[in-house]
């Protein structure tokens, strides 16, 4: 009996898959507005004679006029645009110009010029180095990380490409794991095979190429200890999917992955996150990118994410007991009210309506609240329910 009905469910789900694949297809490749800047994700060759051009530029600049400057868009709040239609949050087309000759921009430049040395390096080499190998390379000079990270991102607006083009990658630390193979360089890696481990992302995606699957969906996960049950529990196998997780704040490298398998498997995809204002923004940051990398959402962002869970009206509907639910702090709240004042849930109704929820309870939980209900709760009711049903935002 319990055979037969978890065909039916899967039937289910499979058919209400195939029902939500046909609307991506439909969907258009991104057109930016008007107003926005256009980053280009480059190949090394690209780079590099983007690179040179814009060096070349200043030179001609001191030879002219002996006061050289560089332009780069601007990436301050005011200058962050929300597209509604694609539901992206891009960089405008304010410049700001940062001058070779005032004394208060001596450090400014110099900072930025070793990073455009350091590039170079890296692109001719043909090798990758993370943001905090790029800080000790001179650490008299960028005196904090966040110096260089700053001066990084600056480079990459200035050269209108993405930070991966550069060469220089954060340290990754999300996990995938389903059913996928991929080529890293010369290397096969079939990430159903892997048992629990799973693959960990590498943030060199330029080394990395998609080989085939045969998933039908594609989950993304907050928590590792959720990552864990899945995997433990073969999750995949029952459902045939891919698993990703960033163990909390999505960074750069399982973003990018994540764009690449939505984009190339085309294939709708849902997160798992901690009914919490926490949680819901780490999905936003899926859905429509990050304010302070928004000349790379075109290349980060998800637009076709859905929130699956655990969503705050979740808590009453598989009744979570009140002791394993948690009190919404201050810092909680005002982070809910931040996220009802954003454009992009006001238009979603029901991502407004479960957010205004939130605050009407002051409650929050975490996805292990669903064990209270045991272990395998999580994989054999919750999931499966909510998959087959629709259930999400």
């Amino acid at each position: 009996m319990a055979k037969k009905e978890h065909k039916n469910e899967l039937k289910a789900a499979r058919e209400l898959f195939n029902f939500y694949l046909e609307k991506e297809k439909e969907e258009k490749s991104i057109n930016l507005p008007k107003g926005t800047v256009n980053i280009d994700d480059l190949t090394r060759k690209q780079a590099i004679g983007r690179l040179y051009k814009l060096v070349d530029n200043v030179i001609t600049k001191i030879y002219d006029t002996g006061r050289p400057s560089i332009h780069l868009p601007a990436r301050t709040s005011s200058n962050i645009i929300w597209d509604e239609e694609n539901d992206l949050l891009l960089l405008g087309e304010q410049i700001v110009e940062k001058q070779f000759h005032t004394l208060t921009s001596v450090a400014d430049i110099t900072r930025l010029m070793r990073v455009l040395e350091i590039v170079n390096e890296l692109l001719e080499k043909d090798i990758h180095a993370t943001k905090r190998e790029i800080f000790y390379t001179d650490v008299k000079l960028f005196t904090e990380q966040k110096n260089s990270d700053k001066t990084i991102e600056d480079v990459a607006a200035m050269l209108y490409t993405t930070r991966n083009s550069t060469h220089i990658v954060a340290s990754a630390k999300g996990m995938c794991v389903g059913r996928l193979r991929i080529r890293d360089r010369n290397d096969i890696i079939d990430l159903e095979g892997l048992g629990s481990g799973g693959w960990m992302i590498s943030p060199m995606l330029d080394n990395i190429e998609i080989i085939e699957s045969d998933a039908e969906f594609i989950l993304v996960v907050e928590k590792d200890a959720a990552m864990i049950r899945l995997a433990e529990d073969r999750f995949w196998r029952k459902y045939p999917c891919i698993i990703l997780t960033a163990k909390g704040a999505a960074d750069i490298a399982t973003r990018m992955f994540l764009k690449r398998l939505s984009k190339e498997l085309k294939l709708p995809v849902f997160s798992l996150v901690d009914s919490d204002p926490y949680g819901h923004y780490i999905h936003s940051v899926y859905l429509r990118g990050s304010k302070r990398l928004s000349y790379e959402s075109p290349f980060l962002a998800t637009p076709n994410i859905k929130l699956l869970g655990v969503l705050t009206r979740d808590l009453d509907k598989y009744k979570i007991p009140e002791e394993v639910r948690l009190p919404m702090k201050p810092m909680d709240v005002k982070r809910t009210k931040e996220l009802l004042n954003e454009d992009f849930v006001k238009k979603n109704k029901q991502w407004e309506t479960d957010l205004k929820l939130a605050l009407k309870i002051k409650r929050k939980a975490e996805i292990q609240a669903l064990s209270q209900h045991g272990f395998e709760f999580l994989t054999n009711t919750y999931l499966p329910e909510k998959l087959t049903t629709g259930d999400w935002i």
